[in-house]
């Protein structure tokens, strides 16, 4: 699998289900948000982050990329990336598109992170 590294540091946001729906920064930075009847969940650059007094934030994440676009027969996609990550206790947040998904770890476990997965047999390019 191929992987690529996306320069931006992320933030990964909380609000409430009931919270206006954030609107995308106009620079075409990451941007994803997900409302369920219990939250809203938003992962962006920290200077995008919704402005709410209930915002809850998460920052210094780094996004992974896996290099798309990939067909929604493909089993195990996620499973090969996670499973290392775990090995070597590296936590993850996904984010998933159409046509391709984002492996999401601490900045701070990036470098852990990408040698584990080129052990298990990924390319990953750095940012």
């Amino acid at each position: 699998m191929q992987l690529r590294v996306l320069s931006d540091r992320l933030a990964v946001c909380r609000l409430p289900s009931d919270a206006q729906w954030p609107t995308p920064p106009a620079d075409r930075s990451f941007f994803a948000a997900v409302r369920t009847a219990e939250e809203i969940s938003v992962v962006c650059v920290p200077d995008s982050a919704p402005s709410h007094p209930e915002l809850h934030i998460e920052p210094d994440w780094r996004a992974l990329e896996v290099v798309g676009p990939l067909d929604f027969a493909m089993v195990g996609v996620l499973l090969s990336i996670t499973a290392p990550l775990s090995e070597v206790g590296v936590s993850v947040f996904v984010v998933s598109t159409f046509d391709t998904d984002y492996v999401l770890v601490r900045a701070d476990s990036l470098e852990a992170s990408v040698t584990a997965l080129r052990a298990a047999g990924h390319e990953v390019a750095a940012a």
